[in-house]
């Protein structure tokens, strides 16, 4: 049994990321291979970090199954789910699928227990809109025969008991006959593990740095004199809790860095994964997601930039360096030339705090100040495909957008997009704009 979830960082304690004003001028990917995540089987599997040097933390997949047609409150034989059952201890939850082009049309619900308790929760939502979020179509990412499609994840705290039911959509709500659900469907049960040795010590480089090809220590130096070029509008450099500070694995990634040419935009997400975790907890979330967006997603590292919580502490995603142009897995179609900044909850109904958005113009002012970009501004990207733009048109945007802007869906919520306004004008004016 693994040790309960203990404070993940406190805002005293937490790393932050010294690192020089640097960004990469170039774009040179590096190409790396990984093996395989096996896609469900039959029975359960747990799969779980086994090198004593790695921060414990576990994947369960459970496979669904057909409930039945005498649960009326389903409407049909076609929803699958599983009945309550005890599982080893978990903390955040997800729905995942076969084929990652192919879309969950229906809902899912679930309901958990929390550790030591003999409660249950009431029945909560899972947000099954997650395919936007995803790497670009034609990308060694994207077209990796590892990944499967999932629903957002959902942080439900210390469980060990869980249940399920998803539920196609009916004729009438949208379609003509009764939706079919995607093959394959498993729900993955991921446990961060407790906190590893050394999270809130210091880092004295940034991820990428130090150990890096000379290449690449080449392109960092050529950004750095484009930087100071591009002064006075370069907000100051935020706090950053690295990957080490907030306990990354990083043995769960594809090893090596993918890099786009700049960064001339930035997406505003939601994680969707709810708004019932403190701030203590943020690091065990990222974990999590990490961890989901890996193991069960299929990507090669998580998908955002960088991570914001409701604390206003921002955190570096994907690796390769939070000043370069890393090419990331959050706006399917738009992930080139873009960074997607994630603030950890739900904003479908709920604001979101003043220090997160706070924290967006913050992060932004200093990220898009590297590159000359004016958070107040609009450019222009090439979409890759999506639902919204076809391949290869070139679109104008607002430099800071929220996720919607590039692809229908309901991300970053409607509370959060309402808020970016003020966080255009307040990274603007930490730049040093009027």
């Amino acid at each position: 049994m693994r040790a309960l979830l203990a404070s993940s960082i406190s805002v005293a304690c937490a790393t932050a990321l010294a690192l020089p004003l640097a960004a990469s001028a170039a774009a040179t990917p590096s190409v790396a291979s990984v093996a395989s995540v096996a896609s469900a089987s039959a029975v359960s599997s747990v799969v779980s970090s086994s090198s004593a040097a790695e921060p414990a933390g576990t994947t369960q997949s459970l496979p669904l199954a057909p409930l039945g047609a005498t649960d009326r409150t389903l409407g049909a034989a076609r929803a699958q789910g599983l009945p309550e059952r005890n599982t080893e201890p978990f903390s955040l939850l997800g729905v995942v699928w076969d084929d990652a082009k192919a879309e969950l049309h229906g809902t899912v619900q679930v309901r958990t227990r929390a550790v030591g308790s003999r409660n249950w929760s009431g029945w909560q939502d899972v947000d099954t809109h997650n395919q936007e979020h995803a790497p670009d179509p034609g990308t060694a990412e994207y077209d990796a025969a590892r990944i499967h499609g999932s629903t957002a994840p959902l942080w439900v705290g210390h469980s060990d008991g869980v249940e399920v039911r998803v539920r196609p959509e009916a004729a009438g709500e949208g379609r003509a006959t009764p939706g079919a659900l995607p093959r394959g469907l498993h729900l993955d049960l991921v446990d961060p593990g407790a906190d590893p040795d050394g999270v809130g010590a210091a880092d004295e480089a940034e991820q990428g740095d130090g150990a890096e090809p000379a290449r690449e220590r080449a392109l960092a130096s050529d950004a750095r004199a484009g930087a100071a070029a591009a002064r006075p509008y370069i907000g100051p450099r935020p706090r950053i809790i690295t990957r080490h500070g907030w306990g990354a694995d990083e043995h769960l990634r594809e090893p090596g860095y993918v890099y786009t040419g700049k960064v001339k935009a930035a997406f505003v997400h939601h994680t969707a994964s709810g708004n019932n975790y403190s701030c203590s907890q943020a690091a065990s979330v990222l974990r999590s997601i990490y961890r989901y967006h890996v193991r069960s997603s299929g990507w090669r590292d998580i998908g955002y930039n960088f991570a914001v919580d409701k604390c206003g502490n921002i955190y570096e995603g994907r690796a390769g360096g939070v000043a370069k142009p890393v090419l990331g897995a959050h706006t399917l179609g738009f992930n080139t030339n873009s960074m997607g900044v994630a603030v950890i909850g739900t904003y479908t109904s709920t604001n979101p705090s003043a220090a997160a958005l706070d924290a967006i113009a913050r992060l932004t002012a200093w990220k898009l100040g590297l590159y000359g970009v004016n958070p107040k501004g609009t450019t222009h990207l090439t979409s890759a495909g999506g639902n919204l733009y076809r391949k290869g048109r070139s679109v104008r945007l607002n430099v800071i957008s929220g996720h919607r802007d590039g692809f229908a869906t309901e991300c970053p919520g409607a509370r959060l997009y309402k808020k970016l306004g003020k966080a255009r004008s307040s990274s603007a004016r930490l730049q040093g704009r009027r």
